[in-house]
């Protein structure tokens, strides 16, 4: 392999300095002027990250996701290797990444997930009797609430004072965790004033509170009837008949917590975000949760994902040359597969600018153009669990409140929190009280209809 020619495809030549502000600032549109002048790969240099190439082609992204374990890595180099532990599903790679994903997914298939429905639906509807009236409001901290709950309920099997103390620790912890994740150079313990060394304190403090649901777990009478994914996880065995340590399984559920927390709050609040600018579209989808449909609802969650993607990046890290689009990629080569271009492509998305959900009515996207959950055997484990959330509060929400609309309202800028794109304005909206007759038959319609 040593005699192969290796290159890079062409990019921006700016300073790096100058591209890492470009990716921080205004990503999406420095990324589209690379894409016209380069096509749809390309290279940029970033701090922290390195080389970095861009790839905006579904057959490339079906390429690079279904590429040899050992060729390209996602795990290795991962920024979030760091912060979310060694054994994370989202830092390992090859056999031990495989060996990690068969224990999860059980729990995220069949009559389990059809268990979390009604637990979402009232968290849900708990936390939007609270909203005010009349009144315009940011959405997204109620849904930063109402997603952290149902994972911590769900996933983590908290209750009482547990829910109580992890309410508490998980919120600066996501917060220190996902500035920590792109300054990879401040990863340093300096003492409990330090970023790095506040964010160790906030995840022993995490960890302390995980080790004592899981050791309670392991001797609970009840296991075999509990629902929550902590219960599958303690009673879940090795290859080799050895169950998972406590650090597998705190690694794996903090896991679950920072790729289903955030993400799943930010698309909410896109979605609200775009529905206050599409009043009739929202009326359709009212009209249709009160017959008991959810055809509309679907689309409409898979249209915010394309037009509003949290996650801009999927990423390897090239272990062995790697030939793509007619260049053999060196080591060290990191590849970013862009779900923000992919989904503004107008071959594959005709009018790609206008939120369209009717687009995705008569079919499903395609596999490889609308990625919002990545792809390959590393595609996002709990991709069926968010999407049965969003379509749990969307629902819940419909049935409860208005959404004032006002299409003139010029659309919220994107804002970066360290890991996910969320509205700069936290989605605001201004709701009304639905009637109480009206609210009842919407949820009467929709009980009788099956999920």
């Amino acid at each position: 392999m040593s005699d192969v020619r290796t290159s890079l495809p062409p990019g921006p030549r700016m300073p790096t300095t100058l591209q890492t502000i470009a990716a921080l600032s205004r990503q999406r549109p420095n990324l589209e002027r690379a894409r016209r002048r380069y096509g749809n790969v390309f290279s940029v240099r970033v701090h922290a990250l390195g080389t970095f190439v861009v790839v905006a082609d579904p057959v490339l992204a079906k390429q690079v996701f279904t590429a040899s374990p050992t060729a390209l890595h996602a795990g290795t180099g991962s920024p979030l290797r760091a912060i979310l532990g060694r054994h994370s599903l989202l830092g390992i790679d090859e056999d031990y990444h495989l060996e990690q994903r068969k224990l999860l997914l059980p729990p995220f298939h069949g009559r389990r997930m059809q268990a979390y429905e009604q637990l979402i639906a009232d968290i849900a509807a708990e936390e939007i009797e609270r909203w005010p009236q009349g009144v315009e409001f940011a959405t997204a901290p109620s849904f930063l609430t109402i997603t952290l709950r149902a994972i911590l309920r769900a996933v983590f099997g908290a209750a009482g004072e547990d829910l109580d103390e992890l309410e508490r620790l998980i919120p600066p912890f996501v917060e220190s965790g996902s500035r920590m994740a792109i300054l990879r150079g401040f990863q340093k313990d300096l003492g409990p004033l330090s970023p790095w060394g506040r964010f160790l304190r906030h995840r022993a403090a995490v960890d302390a509170r995980l080790d004592l649901l899981i050791d309670r777990a392991r001797i609970d009478p009840g296991l075999d009837a509990r629902e929550d994914i902590l219960a599958m996880l303690v009673q879940a065995r090795h290859t080799d008949g050895t169950p998972m340590a406590n650090a597998e399984i705190r690694d794996q559920l903090v896991t679950l917590l920072a790729a289903g927390h955030e993400t799943t709050a930010g698309s909410l609040a896109w979605t609200v975000e775009r529905l206050r600018r599409h009043p009739e579209l929202t009326r359709r989808l009212r009209d249709e949760v009160d017959a008991g449909g959810r055809a509309l609802r679907d689309a409409t969650i898979r249209e915010v994902q394309r037009s509003r993607p949290v996650i801009a990046f999927s990423g390897r890290l090239v272990r062995e040359p790697y030939e793509l689009a007619g260049h053999v990629l060196p080591l060290g080569t990191r590849i970013g597969l862009s779900a923000g271009l992919t989904h503004y492509d107008p071959a594959l998305f005709p009018e790609p600018d206008r939120f369209l959900p009717d687009r995705f009515l008569a079919a499903k996207p395609e596999t490889y153009s609308w990625i919002p959950f990545g792809g390959g055997v590393r595609r996002c484990i709990g991709a069926a669990f968010a999407h049965m959330e969003m379509d749990v509060v969307l629902r819940t929400l419909l049935q409860r409140v208005e959404l004032v609309g006002d299409p003139g309202a010029p659309d919220e800028p994107w804002a970066f929190r360290g890991v996910a794109h969320v509205p700069a304005k936290g989605g605001r909206v201004t709701v009304r009280r639905r009637t109480a007759a009206a609210a009842t038959a919407s949820r009467v319609a929709a009980d009788l209809v099956p999920a």
